[in-house]
């Protein structure tokens, strides 16, 4: 019998998990792939590290013919070999950190028998609590040849670069991953069924993602609806869409998004409510069964589902079982593309800030004034959002460090600060959050 079992073992679980087992708590994790969940094995610390040799070509790129004109090659499979090397001991070394506070973690697929028992294989695991933290899984289109396509778990894992890939979606997956294919040397090529990529973030920095893109080679269709991919002799694959186009190419990557893992945990038999976005939770992440919970990407919630967002959850819901009352209340969450260039954004969109008339939008374009400080990173800017107070309450980015520079600004929005708190510190020189958040308090109060 334990006190709380965490179906899951990403940063949805584990570090709730090590809190409430530093506090007496009897907990195990339960694990159906590797231990330490997506995010360390198959999702974002395998993607930057890929995407660093190519961040470093688009750096060298803004010196063409200023100081430099050649670019390295990225060698696939030697890249590839050095993610296995720092990437594969991760899940071990998590499980054996957890062991040593005392967690069980147990291997296979958790199903629900009751609200207080699961079974896993053929051992049944009975707990006071449980908390839901099975993450999302890739999506897959209903479309005849669905088979046929690859998702970013595979692409992670590529022991060498096709010549050529088709990207289904033009999402921020989508993107990320088309950028580190073209720079290790992939023809690519982006179907679309909307009309713009990056959907969600700024549609202007989004559009001069694209611009770049675009003049690098990446060719990009928008309104194509994918209706079929199909096997040719040659081995290649043919992607068809519904309003008549083909195209071909060695590889086809399904990023059109993610779907909730729920299925198989036998939700309905304990009548666990959920819809088409995930597990429904109140302001506690409890669900409609009082002793169950869900922490992560498996919510469904309007907020983004993010490795920041998983691991707030995870240590909110260590302090709900250890009784604290105090409803979640979300901080701003940043959210970036790891694009190239990159693009950012926390608080209020200026999408949004357009539709009111209490919010203000101001766009700096540094990167024109700062060129010694952005790298000759030409297309830099910033779109900040003010209320009437003006404080600052959102902001949008492009640029190639704008994942550093929206960092920043979430104290400023967090905390409220005012022209002065920013002009009474002293930032470094030169660099980009020592020039960006000065500028910002020039238009506060």
């Amino acid at each position: 019998m334990y006190d709380i079992i965490f179906i899951g073992s990403g940063h949805a679980a584990w570090h709730g998990a090590q809190t409430l087992a530093r506090a007496g708590k009897k907990v195990a994790l339960v694990e159906a792939n590797k231990v330490a969940g997506t995010c360390t094995n198959f999702g974002c610390n395998a993607k930057i590290l890929l995407d660093g040799p190519a961040e470093m070509m688009h750096h060298l790129h803004h010196y063409h013919g200023i100081g430099i004109n050649d670019t390295p090659d990225i060698i696939w499979p030697e890249l590839m070999a050095y993610k296995h090397q720092v990437i594969d001991p991760l899940s071990d070394g998590l499980a054996k950190m957890l062991s040593v506070d005392g967690i069980d973690i147990i291997a296979g697929h958790a199903q629900f028998i009751d609200a207080q028992t699961i079974m896993v294989g053929e051992v049944q695991y009975q707990a006071d609590q449980f908390v839901i933290a099975t993450g999302q899984r890739p999506a897959k289109l209903p479309i005849t040849g669905a088979e046929f396509t690859h998702d970013s778990t595979d692409f992670l894992d590529l022991p060498e670069m096709p010549k050529s890939m088709i990207f289904i979606g033009a999402g921020y997956i989508a993107m990320e991953f088309a950028s580190i294919a073209h720079a290790a040397g992939s023809q690519v090529t982006l179907i679309e069924y909307g009309d713009r990529a990056l959907n969600g973030f700024d549609a202007d920095y989004a559009q001069k993602v694209v611009a770049d893109m675009s003049a690098k080679g990446i060719q990009f269709n928008f309104g194509q609806a994918v209706a079929s991919v199909t096997v040719l002799d040659n081995g290649q694959y043919a992607v068809e869409t519904a309003q008549g186009q083909r195209f071909e190419a060695e590889y086809v990557m399904d990023t059109t998004g993610r779907v909730a893992n729920i299925d198989g945990l036998g939700l309905d038999t304990i009548g666990v409510v959920y819809d088409r976005q995930g597990v429904l939770v109140n302001d506690h992440l409890q669900t409609n069964v009082p002793n169950i919970y869900a922490s992560g990407d498996v919510i469904s919630k309007p907020i983004a589902r993010l490795t920041p967002t998983a691991t707030f959850e995870s240590h909110y819901i260590a302090r709900v079982l250890l009784g604290d009352p105090t409803p979640i209340t979300y901080p701003v969450v940043p959210t970036v593309a790891f694009t190239l260039p990159r693009v950012a954004q926390v608080g209020v969109t200026p999408d949004e800030a357009a539709q009111r008339d209490d919010l203000q939008v101001i766009e700096i374009p540094y990167g024109q004034v700062m060129r010694f400080q952005t790298l000759n990173d030409t297309h830099a800017a910033i779109k900040i959002v003010l209320n009437q107070q003006q404080q600052l309450v959102g902001a949008a980015l492009i640029g190639d460090f704008a994942p550093e520079v929206i960092n920043a600004l979430v104290p400023v929005i967090n905390k409220h600060y005012a022209s002065a708190d920013i002009k009474n510190q002293i930032f470094a020189f030169p660099t980009h959050t020592g020039i960006v958040l000065p500028m910002i308090a020039n238009y506060l109060a």
